[in-house]
């Protein structure tokens, strides 16, 4: 079994192999896997510091594994009008929705109630499974977040 502890960041080599992970399984610290090459490997790094799509990490025995996003269900929704892509993120946001944010498009976890939102805004709504890279926030320190309501 690989034991990872070190991150690379965006390694600019060749990895030795490639696990594939979705956006949850991305914020854990410590994580048991198999690599896409089928290799049993644990992942030991330090806490509150998301894995990154495309970031290597490194075994103890010189392995470097590269992070690949997995395709898992969202909800991607599309406008050409900047005015109601606007709008929609701005009530999406004032929810704590975790978001990805394009040029004109926004991708969620998939909710029936958000879905129906950007539905009422004239967005385009595609349920496409795809690889899920939220905006990390405003008031997120070491990559997650501390936000409290008082």
């Amino acid at each position: 079994m690989l034991t990872i502890t070190q991150r690379l960041g965006h390694f600019h080599g060749r990895a030795d192999d490639t696990v594939t992970l979705d956006f949850d399984t991305r914020q854990k610290a410590r994580i048991k896997i198999t690599t896409d090459n089928g290799c049993p490997a644990g992942i030991f790094i330090e806490r509150g510091k998301p894995l990154l799509v495309g970031e290597c990490l490194k075994s103890d025995c010189g392995k470097v594994i590269q992070v690949t996003g997995a395709l898992e269900p969202v909800v991607t929704a599309s406008t050409d009008d900047w005015h109601m892509f606007a709008k929609v993120c701005y009530h999406l946001g004032n929810r704590h929705t975790r978001l990805q944010v394009g040029e004109r498009w926004l991708r969620f976890k998939p909710d029936h109630v958000l879905a129906e939102l950007v539905s009422m805004y004239q967005l385009t709504t595609d349920d496409t499974p795809a690889v899920f890279e939220p905006e990390n926030g405003a008031y997120q320190h070491g990559g997650h977040a501390h936000h409290h309501h008082d």
